[in-house]
């Protein structure tokens, strides 16, 4: 396991305002290396698999731990839409948060290195992006014209320049690549190693393949279309839950005149899973998402369609009626889609507290010692 880095003092920037979501099935001491960057926020663990197993999470962290008990207590029948033995377990974090930005990041992945060999604060780049407007309207050929030594280009609109609000950051990895299982196969030892000092919007009209293992997004704009999907257990796919989610969010940014932005942030992702699990996972996704991705081009959300809510729902609709062609599958998600929405509604209701919504474990931040 890579050294942790020494603790240093870090501008504790939304630390009120900004949960980090973690799922796992093993205990985290990955927290160590991220100590110094995340010690100052709020941490919400969704553990996978067996409740029973205890987790370890490294004293001085302030955090609530929810496992599947937890999750169909607080849900009660409304827990079918949460996936089992999967990562896109995590969208219930994103739920149960009551802060208006997310960060969410796999326990596989570790403090990535700058080219001069600094460490990298990924959170502090994900704020960065989520407080600065996206141009999803008019491509930047300087790529984020807000940051620091960047502006517009000559030619760019001058009534487009407010840009527009950022919805989401999505952040990349050095070393193991987001590969499918068949690149993963051809491509074994493929690292990656290009650190690209750059960050765009990315155009409205156009889709990407979203990673949630290093994603910043602010949950008061786009959180209800965060949903992961049904995968793992019990399900004919897995390893599009993230995909997924990417695909209902940028057609509803679209729509709703949002923003997002990929690139940096990066992280270092650890080590590669298993190509052959994951052919088994990906197979039918590989061959749906030929019919899948024009589907989402093509969809047209109605004008009366003004909040995430009721767009995610009318998208619902039509993945039912021209998806379910495809696979029985998609009838089952659309209406875990509803049952989402449902929930999230429910949880997030101004009056909405009480003694059953709690998680299982807590921990608390160390007081500082005195002198």
């Amino acid at each position: 396991m890579m050294a942790a880095v020494e603790p240093s003092v870090i501008d504790p920037t939304l630390r009120d305002q900004l949960d980090i979501v973690i799922p796992t099935i093993r205990n985290l001491d990955f927290l160590e290396m991220w100590r110094p960057f995340f010690e100052n926020y709020h941490l919400i663990i969704v553990q996978d698999g067996d409740p029973t197993k205890v987790i370890k999470v490294p004293e001085g962290f302030d955090y609530e731990l929810y496992n599947r008990n937890d999750i169909n207590r607080i849900l009660g029948p409304k827990a079918s839409c949460i996936s089992f033995k999967d990562s896109a377990c995590r969208c219930f974090g994103f739920m149960v948060s009551k802060k208006k930005y997310i960060y969410t990041i796999d326990d596989d992945c570790f403090v990535a290195k700058d080219p001069s060999g600094n460490d990298i604060n990924a959170l502090e780049q994900h704020i960065k992006n989520l407080l600065s407007p996206s141009t999803p309207f008019f491509y930047n050929t300087l790529y984020d014209p807000y940051r620091e030594g960047a502006d517009f280009v000559r030619g760019y609109p001058f009534s487009m320049r407010e840009g527009a609000p950022t919805a989401v950051s999505h952040g990349l990895w050095l070393n193991i690549p987001d590969y499918d299982a068949p690149t993963q196969l051809v491509k074994p030892s493929e690292r990656n190693k290009r650190y690209v000092d750059a960050v765009m919007t990315i155009p409205k009209g156009s889709l990407f393949p979203m990673c949630g293992m290093n994603l910043g997004f602010n949950k008061d704009l786009i959180g209800p279309a965060m949903y992961f999907g049904l995968m793992g257990d019990g399900q004919p796919i897995g390893r599009y839950d993230d995909m997924w989610a990417g695909w209902c969010v940028k057609v509803i940014c679209d729509h709703l005149g949002l923003g997002v932005k990929t690139g940096l942030p990066y992280i270092w992702h650890s080590k590669a899973s298993n190509p052959f699990v994951n052919l088994k996972k990906e197979y039918k996704g590989i061959f749906w998402q030929e019919e899948i991705i024009p589907f989402f081009q093509q969809v047209v959300l109605p004008k009366e369609a003004l909040t995430v809510e009721q767009c995610y729902l009318e998208l619902s609709k039509q993945v039912k009626e021209k998806l379910s062609t495809i696979d029985p599958y998609f009838t089952k998600l659309s209406e875990a889609m509803v049952t989402w929405i449902e929930a999230w509604g429910e949880l997030n209701a101004p009056d909405k507290a009480g003694a059953d919504m709690g998680p299982s474990k807590v921990g608390k931040k160390l007081a500082a010692a005195s002198a």
